[in-house]
């Protein structure tokens, strides 16, 4: 049994994974043994969120130099107060009681305590960022101050100027929370906080590149391609919150895809071709062959309809059409939804707002559409070069259209690419 156990009786969307139901547009959907009709594209990304959450992965500490741009998996508490310590807000004299005061010192920022403190009538010129003595209770900025003779003289709102240790954050307190996606402040925080790691669910994704006609190095040409996916895969993966261990190079050979897939030592398994139903694709005979119980066996969209999401146990296992373009659009549709899923992120990351799509886009009638769009003053403009195997429009474009069938011309949907 994996770590999350056996969840083919847990509830899932339409049913649980692996048994028959009904998509939202009312075309069923069934086992790996009845294939049934392609699911929508919203139900299919809804498949993926579903089984996502049901196989979250484990947080695993990871030092912050490594943890932007993943999930928390579980709450961040303060390790001391923030500020740690009684420290001037401004460059100026830390005072004691009333004016005017009497010089006695000099206190620089990174110095430690001396354990000295004021008495009432005292002063001590200071710096941002040094501990205030003991006893003061204000810091008078140098501007609305004036020194003769050794004697500071200004006028001071008693408590003002002064960083109170733990009035920003108590020592305990949770300052950042469980499925919070974790950005530059973030980090910042933490590290001010005393933190070297953090509790990151960043689901591990293994990919299986696969294809008799795959080089990885040297020209294309004389039926030979050059690998697209496998430098495609590690920006997608770390975008969507996952991290890439390993990317394989197989031929089109069933027990070669069997035992890697079998063997990978992941969270996800993404097999990159062989998800269609040619004589070289092998996918659904090796999900078979591991007893995988298969949730989307096809997607109602173009390009990308080749999709597989199944799994056993021991992973999760997605499968991406061969062509790159074709793949790109597969993996925003499940991969990328699944693992923001694993990692506990609220919410699929790349959404935009609706926008007027222009460039006479014409709907498919049964398919949902996902065209190349650059965003020009609030409006989706097409880029072109979108066919299935060209990455060319993806590399142009800031988003994805999602144009569903028999589009009546109203605001699309908007996805983010990586």
């Amino acid at each position: 049994m994996g770590r999350n156990g056996d969840i083919r009786g847990d509830a899932h969307r339409g049913g649980a994974p692996g048994t028959h139901g009904t998509s939202e547009d009312g075309r069923t959907h069934g086992t790996h043994a009845d294939h049934g009709s392609h699911l929508s594209w919203a139900r299919a990304r809804a498949e993926a969120v579903a089984l996502g959450g049901l196989r979250g992965a484990e947080p695993r500490e990871t030092p912050l130099e490594r943890s932007l741009g993943g999930v928390l998996g579980a709450d961040v508490r303060a390790l001391v107060g923030l500020p740690a310590f009684d420290a001037s807000a401004m460059d100026g004299f830390a005072v004691a009681g009333p004016g005017p005061w009497r010089l006695v010192g000099r206190r620089l920022a990174g110095a430690p305590a001396d354990g000295a403190g004021l008495r009432p009538g005292e002063a001590v010129e200071i710096a941002t960022g040094a501990r205030v003595p003991k006893g003061s209770e204000s810091v008078l900025p140098y501007e609305r101050s004036v020194v003769r003779g050794g004697v500071v003289e200004g006028r001071v709102e008693r408590g003002r100027h002064v960083r109170w240790a733990g009035e920003e954050t108590a020592p305990g307190e949770t300052v950042l929370t469980r499925g919070t996606v974790i950005g530059p402040a973030a980090l910042g925080l933490a590290a001010s906080l005393g933190h070297a790691t953090l509790p990151v669910a960043r689901p591990r994704v293994a990919a299986l590149v696969t294809g008799d006609e795959v080089a990885t190095e040297g020209l294309p040409g004389d039926g030979r391609v050059r690998d697209a996916i496998g430098p495609l895969l590690p920006g997608v993966v770390d975008w969507a919150g996952g991290a890439l261990v390993s990317v394989r190079h197989l031929g089109d050979d069933r027990s070669a895809l069997r035992e890697a897939a079998q063997g990978a030592d992941a969270d996800v398994v993404a097999v990159c071709g062989s998800s269609s139903r040619g004589p070289a694709d092998h996918f659904r005979a090796v999900l078979d062959d591991l007893g995988a119980a298969v949730v989307v066996d096809g997607v109602a969209c173009r390009p990308g309809h080749p999709q597989l999401l199944a799994y056993t146990d021991g992973a999760v296992f997605v499968g991406l059409p061969g062509n790159p373009g074709a793949a790109l659009v597969a993996a925003v549709t499940l991969l990328a939804p699944l693992l923001r899923a694993m990692a506990g992120a609220a919410g699929p990351r790349g959404s935009l707002p609706a926008a007027v799509l222009d460039g006479g886009v014409e709907s498919h009638p049964v398919d949902t559409r996902l065209v190349a769009v650059r965003l020009v003053g609030g409006r989706a403009v097409p880029v072109g070069h979108d066919r299935p195997g060209s990455l060319r429009g993806a590399a142009l474009a800031d988003a994805y259209a999602v144009v569903p069938p028999a589009w009546d011309g109203a605001e699309v949907e908007l996805v983010g690419l990586p």
